[in-house]
């Protein structure tokens, strides 16, 4: 059966059919393309632990490391420990680094593409906390994910916003733990939406003069630049921003809201791609980005717009809650057994959030396997009210 029962805004019950989608075997991965493309992978959780959910997080390894699996069979990247593995919002540094660990060895061993999350989480922000601290942090996780084989990406510091009094500390800061990596890193820019902890990054609530400084740090270190990835939800900052960057060093677009524009670009320049969404969309997202490879921008255009209406509910506000939808559809999906997060975090959203990616994946091509989909669905929807 492929009718699933969804809750409406009027407080009615709709029954929906959920069609055929994209089934990621028969789609080719993305290789040699002019485009760097991650997707920023999500954690499963062992629902058999016996933990406190919302205080402990136990993790299925089996099951986290197979979808990162899906993730290299189709072409991408992965972006590991990143946010969208609830770093910061259930994921711990020892859990990360294990995570990061496990999966470089398995990179390695396929020949695949990983870079790994390095921040300032195990360092608690508080009015104590110095920037010689938050340096300190910086190298411990950098000299880690190193020490594991892995490329780092230098992620925005909770506790450097919280210490930091100027832009000259967050030159300071960035221009030290670079200056210490064996190879270049990509930064990561990450906007209060996402992060309310992060507001005022780069020393500045004016986000063209926090740019100035994020820029000033990546001219003086260039060498040490992979790229930066840009997360605002801001097209046109992101545009601005990469028509200024030094010669070599990337954009990586992390904007959920307007990335096949941006991956597409114009006639001065593109972005390479680094996105949470690329997790729940990757088969259809690899599609797109054949396309483009090949020079079919229609056939690009039109496979990633219906897709941006998903992204943009999915990461709707508070943007941070993303993961809830990133891990309803994976369930949905048949990539884990369960709906159950980090942090419980699978509460994050509504049952009429969870009915309207369900309407929208559908206009996306997201389920391959309607029946399994529908049946899933319902069992979720059931634990919230909605009879099936």
């Amino acid at each position: 059966m492929t009718i699933v029962n969804l809750p409406t805004e009027n407080r009615t019950i709709e029954p929906f059919k959920i069609d055929v989608g994209v089934d990621p075997k028969s789609v080719a991965p993305i290789t040699g393309g002019s485009r760097v493309a991650f997707a920023a992978a999500h954690v499963v959780v062992d629902p058999f632990a016996d933990v406190s959910p919302m205080i402990e997080g136990a993790v299925d390894w089996d099951k986290t490391l197979a979808f990162r699996e899906h993730v290299w069979s189709l072409g991408f990247g992965v972006a590991e420990a990143m946010d969208t593995a609830q770093r910061g919002m259930g994921m711990d540094w020892p859990t990360s680094l294990e995570l990061i660990q496990r999966s470089v060895k398995l990179a390695k061993s396929g020949g695949h593409l990983i870079a790994c999350g390095a921040g300032t989480d195990h360092l608690e922000p508080s009015d104590a906390i110095t920037i010689d601290d938050v340096i300190a942090a910086y190298e411990m996780q950098c000299e880690a994910v190193e020490a594991a084989g892995g490329q780092v990406i230098l992620m925005a510091s909770r506790a450097l916003a919280k210490a930091a009094r100027s832009p000259d500390d967050y030159k300071r800061v960035y221009t030290r733990i670079l200056s210490g990596l064996q190879q270049p890193a990509i930064l990561h820019w990450l906007g209060d939406m996402f992060d309310p902890a992060l507001a005022g990054y780069w020393g500045s609530d004016d986000l063209m003069a926090a740019m100035e400084t994020c820029l000033e740090v990546i001219e003086t270190n260039a060498a040490k630049v992979d790229g930066i990835k840009v997360s605002l939800l801001s097209a046109e900052k992101e545009i601005v921003m990469r028509r200024r960057l030094p010669e070599r060093v990337r954009m990586y677009t992390g904007d959920d809201f307007n990335y096949p524009d941006l991956i597409a670009g114009d006639e001065q320049g593109y972005s390479h791609a680094l996105l949470g969404i690329f997790d729940p969309i990757a088969a259809v997202a690899a599609k797109a980005l054949n396309a483009l490879e090949a020079g079919n921008t229609d056939d690009y255009n039109a496979i990633f717009a219906p897709t941006v209406p998903l992204s943009r509910h999915i990461f709707k506000a508070p943007t941070r809650f993303y993961k809830t939808g990133v891990v309803f559809l994976a369930y949905l999906n048949g990539h884990q057994d369960h709906f159950t997060m980090l942090g419980g975090q699978q509460a994050g959203r509504s049952a009429l959030h969870f009915a309207d990616i369900i309407r929208l994946g559908n206009a996306a091509g997201m389920f391959p396997d309607p029946e399994m989909s529908a049946t899933r669905a319902a069992r979720v929807f059931a634990t919230m009210g909605v009879e099936p």
